[in-house]
């Protein structure tokens, strides 16, 4: 017998009033909990699973057992399993199934929970539960565990009978891929998996995503645009899980307006390869407000105003500055800032409504300074690049390396298929103008905040995207809380290339001591941000858990030692000692 015992069919008898006809219900079984979960799953196109089990977790592990359509994939930390999932949802752009232990399972999975709540990752996260009838003894590991999954998590619950459980699972599911998009939790006591009923199995219910926003305020947008003299976009990341990058980019060039994407961005929400490209958008107020001050209006699609790092007197908003604002989450219209014009609408559905409005207004070819500021956009960044290149060349020949030319060597070896993945934090300079990431799929980075994301988010993506090279760029003290994934790496043989970013400090930390008002930092000497003594031996670390890896010290070796590592056909990590002064 497969996925627990099924002794017996039941069918749900339906009578047609024209001719009698007797119709059997393909969704009615006699079946155990467990079996219905993983049935239900298959259902929403499930066919991953990760997690790290324990007790509670026993029935579902035997019902898996039985499953040969689910894989469970097993992270030795439960952190771990959350970012992978995270980022498995975000590049296949299905649901992500992740299971955790109890209330310390759940705890330990916070932090990234945190980060998925921020990405917007369509995932259900399960837990077991304690068998409701032992609850009341508040047995060890018990707690209450809707209310502390509750804060990040759209919808949280706990299936207390087994005939609720498919109406609770199809809801949850649908809950996390509606607008806004994010993680769900569901709480399964051993009692309801275990149990077994006559039971049907309902089926998936999705709303459909592609909302048209308003047409009289997409026609008053169309209206400022067209009259702007000098526009600037700020694109988020509903543009490239909306898969909207052609349509953006149609609007931009209409009018000409340079490309920034949102400050703290997990994708790649418009091509770093496209002439209206402009970077990305600062972290702190002084330079944000810098920016805008050259500008007559944003228009922001689905782009957050603003996630700021840091405090300041300066407001990043000039004043006078128009804002039109378009998003899947009625949440961020008008959040920090009032907009002329709020537009609650999908990006990919409702910018071409956008663009014809614009040509209304304009003329079939667009405004007529659009290709004049398209080349200026262009120009300006291309010396930007051509800076940068110079600056990174010219540190070439730095022991240790300066973080710049580690990120240009990596850059000149990456296949242009490749997926990056960035958790390099204070490395990343140079990552939008060396990469050449064109489409929704070919940048993950870190959306939350919450550090230790990158190394398992590499897995996710690769298990979702099987077929593109993956190279992470992670800070050495972000691998750090997460290392185990490569564990992980190794057994799932995931062909994960993972350059660590070795500047033996918490280097943002000492960043934001200088940049903060009334810190100082005297003679270069920070507290508990360093991690020297000892050094951290990332090689043996890495082979520690089943992972080949290679040590760098010049820049002239760090292209070999990546082509090797991408050539290699399995998971492979390069420690490359960067300057930790830069």
């Amino acid at each position: 017998m497969r996925l627990g015992v099924t002794r017996r069919k039941a069918y749900q008898r339906h009578f047609l009033p024209s001719d009698g006809e007797i119709i059997i219900s393909p969704t009615m079984a006699y079946i155990t909990g467990k079996q219905a979960f993983l049935q239900i799953l298959k259902q929403e196109g499930v066919s991953i699973m990760f997690g790290n089990p324990g007790t509670t977790e026993l029935p579902l592990m035997d019902g898996l057992a039985r499953e040969p359509g689910i894989h469970y994939v097993l992270a030795l930390q439960e952190a771990v399993a959350i970012a992978m999932a995270d980022a498995y949802a975000q590049a296949s752009g299905g649901l992500a199934a992740v299971n955790v232990h109890v209330s310390p399972g759940l705890g330990n999975a916070m932090g990234m929970l945190y980060d998925a709540s921020k990405s917007g990752a369509p995932m259900l996260l399960t837990a077991g539960q304690h068998d409701q009838g032992f609850n009341v003894t508040e047995p060890i590991l018990w707690s209450d565990l809707p209310p502390m999954a509750a804060p990040l998590v759209k919808w949280s619950t706990e299936a207390r009978r087994l005939e609720d459980l498919p109406r609770i699972v199809h809801r949850a599911v649908k809950t996390a891929f509606s607008h806004p998009s994010g993680p769900v939790f569901l709480s399964l006591p051993v009692d309801v998996l275990n149990a077994e009923r006559d039971l049907d199995l309902g089926a998936p219910t999705r709303v459909a995503p592609r909302i048209v926003g308003d047409r009289a305020a997409v026609a008053r947008a169309a209206e400022l645009l067209a009259k702007a003299q000098n526009p600037v976009i700020i694109a988020g990341d509903a543009v490239a899980h909306g898969d909207a990058l052609a349509e953006l980019a149609e609007v931009a060039e209409l009018i000409g307006a340079p490309v920034i994407t949102e400050g703290v961005a997990s994708t790649c929400s418009f091509p770093f390869t496209h002439p209206l490209h402009a970077g990305s958008m600062p972290r702190i107020g002084p330079p944000i407000r810098a920016l805008l001050m050259r500008h007559d209006l944003l228009f922001s699609v689905g782009g957050d105003i603003f996630t700021l790092s840091l405090p300041d007197d300066v407001d990043p908003m000039p004043p006078g500055l128009k804002v039109v604002h378009l998003d899947v989450n009625p949440w961020e219209l008008g959040k920090n800032y009032p907009a002329e014009v709020a537009i609650f609408g999908e990006p990919k559905a409702t910018l071409p409504e956008l663009a014809e409005a614009i040509r209304r207004n304009t003329g079939q070819h667009g405004h007529p300074q659009a290709a004049t500021r398209k080349e200026g956009v262009a120009a300006a960044f291309a010396a930007e690049r051509a800076e940068l290149t110079k600056r990174a060349e010219a540190e070439a020949s730095r022991v240790p390396i300066s973080p710049l030319t580690l990120m240009h060597e990596v850059s000149k070896v990456t296949p242009a298929d490749a997926v990056i993945v960035d958790e390099a934090i204070s490395s990343s300079q140079g990552i939008r103008h060396f990469f050449k990431c064109a489409d929704s799929k070919g940048f993950f980075g870190l959306r939350g905040g919450g550090i230790g994301w990158g190394l398992p988010a590499a897995l996710g993506v690769k298990l979702a995207l099987p077929n593109r090279p993956v190279l992470a760029l992670v800070g050495d003290g972000s691998s750090m809380y997460t290392n185990q994934a490569l564990w992980t790496a190794a057994r799932e043989s995931l062909a994960v290339v993972y350059v660590i970013f070795n500047n033996t400090s918490y280097r943002i930390l000492k960043q934001r001591t200088k940049a903060l008002k009334g810190f100082s930092a005297e003679d270069d000497r920070y507290v508990a941000m360093d991690l020297d003594r000892p050094e951290i031996d990332f090689v043996g670390l890495a082979r520690s858990l089943g992972v080949p890896g290679t040590k760098v010290e010049k820049a002239p070796d760090v292209g070999p030692a990546v082509s090797r590592a991408l050539a290699s056909g399995g998971p492979h990590l390069v420690d490359v000692r960067i300057d930790p002064a830069i």
